[in-house]
């Protein structure tokens, strides 16, 4: 599975210190989404201020599925680690890994819900969308910025980067 993370901040310097961190705990990155703004909804709001934008890195790396409740215990660490080191009083980074498979985008979440498959240790799978050929299918329960067309290309070019990875160790 490849291995992907979101990150949601409303601060450059957030962004930045965050790839670094993740790449320390993954490896390479090997694909960088735009910043998109994060304003279809103000769940976060809140917790972290306005203005908030999201980015998306895939990583080199491939994952056995099954780390995935490991790496969101992870990376919710290592949002504290950073809100520690910036001396915030506050959530100042989200950070979302998931996975992608030929077929379809996973996020891990600790929060239930009754479309979600439980994992292990409190995190539970969220089947983001499904793919197609060339195309992704949105659910019912797709979050709403993951139904804009540029999160979906996005995901779409990291797919064909993941596919030729698979076809890569098959050859050798």
């Amino acid at each position: 599975m490849k291995l992907i993370c979101g990150i949601i901040s409303s601060d450059e310097r957030t962004f930045l210190r965050a790839e670094e961190r993740l790449a320390q705990l993954y490896g390479d990155v090997d694909s960088k989404s735009s910043l998109f703004f994060f304003d279809f909804t103000d769940y976060y709001e809140k917790q972290m201020g306005k203005n908030l934008k999201r980015k998306f890195l895939s990583f080199k790396i491939l994952i056995e599925a099954e780390r995935i409740s490991a790496i969101k215990h992870e990376t919710n660490r290592l949002e504290e680690e950073i809100r520690e080191e910036f001396k915030a009083s506050r959530r100042i980074v989200n950070l979302d890994p998931g996975f992608l498979t030929p077929a379809s985008l996973i996020m891990a979440t600790a929060k239930d819900f009754s479309h979600r498959i439980p994992l292990q240790n409190g995190i539970y799978a969220h089947l983001e969308f499904l793919f197609g050929k060339d195309e992704v299918r949105t659910l019912d329960w797709t979050y709403p910025d993951f139904k804009h067309k540029d999160y979906q290309e996005y995901f779409l070019d990291v797919r064909r980067l993941y596919l030729s990875q698979l076809k890569e160790e098959t050859i050798k």
